[in-house]
């Protein structure tokens, strides 16, 4: 079983998800969008994200147990600036909403992921939902958006992932080195039965996947870095029932595609930034 890919038209206005696309969600768990973002969006998106004084004040780093780590920044609420404006347009939000069923989504926290040249190290197989259900989130009806900013390939630590794995339901998660991952015992045995991906994608590429999908990263041993901006979304009716490290609902309005190119806020107010001891989803002695 292999990624369901389509393509984004340029000037995005024909641009609608199909059943055809909802129905490859459903059937893989993930579809892959290619040029959804336009280089000169992806562009301005890097600057913000590299800009000194932007999220990089917030980064953490998080050892990967295997003397290589990663540089993590996360926020909670999308803000105004042009990172918030990306999570929260009609092309990444409306679509992750119509994939998810339809029914009312809102923010549930961005993450900026980096993983240094020749440094970066793994993330281990696991679910997205394997945290969150942890939070007090009942239900899977949740989902995240893999935006690359680099070229990522196997060389500098792509996305792998396990088509149709999400149809295999929680799977328990348990320390793992310096890791919190998917019992390894259960995902040899899913292995068996699913074909594993790299998931090559080019910048302004971009992923939709569900919360229960299988999926993992290996180290960056190439010269070159891979940065990855991902937003997860929860359903409103899927409100955790207890308060946590990431946001309780909070209405989010979306914006049309066009607001990103125009968007000139970089006031970072209100976005909730995580510190490393704050999330309660990695095993304890990394906090």
């Amino acid at each position: 079983m292999s990624v369901p890919e389509f393509h984004y038209e340029d000037d995005g206005r024909s641009w609608k998800v199909t059943e055809t696309m909802k129905q490859a969600y459903e059937t893989h768990g993930c579809i892959l969008v290619r040029n959804m973002l336009r280089p000169e969006e992806v562009s301005k998106v890097k600057a913000a994200l590299e800009a000194p004084d932007g999220v990089l004040q917030h980064t953490f780093r998080r050892s990967d147990g295997k003397e290589r780590d990663n540089g993590l920044v996360l926020w909670n609420h999308p803000g105004r600036d042009v990172t918030g404006v990306l999570a929260r347009t009609q092309r990444i939000a409306g679509t992750a909403e119509q994939l998810m069923g339809g029914d009312e989504i809102y923010h549930y926290h961005t993450k900026l992921v980096m993983k240094s040249a020749h440094t970066g190290g793994t993330f281990v197989w696991h679910q997205d939902y394997g945290y969150w259900y942890k939070n007090g989130c009942l239900a899977p009806d949740m989902s995240s958006v893999f935006i690359p900013m680099d070229d990522t390939d196997p060389e500098n630590g792509c996305l792998q992932v396990l088509p149709g794995s999400h149809k295999y339901g929680r799977i328990d998660h348990v320390d793992i080195g310096e890791q919190l991952g998917a019992d390894p015992e259960r995902i040899e045995q899913v292995k068996k039965r699913l074909d594993s991906v790299y998931v090559e994608m080019k910048a302004g590429d971009v992923l939709f996947f569900h919360c229960n999908l299988l999926h993992t990263s290996d180290a960056n041993t190439s010269p070159r870095r891979r940065w990855v901006f991902i937003v997860a979304f929860n359903k409103r009716s899927n409100d955790s029932y207890k308060d946590h490290h990431h946001p309780r609902y909070t209405p989010m309005t979306m914006e049309e595609d066009s607001a990103l190119m125009k968007c000139t806020e970089t006031n970072l107010d209100g976005k909730w930034f995580m510190k490393n001891e704050e999330d309660f989803s990695v095993p304890r002695n990394l906090h």
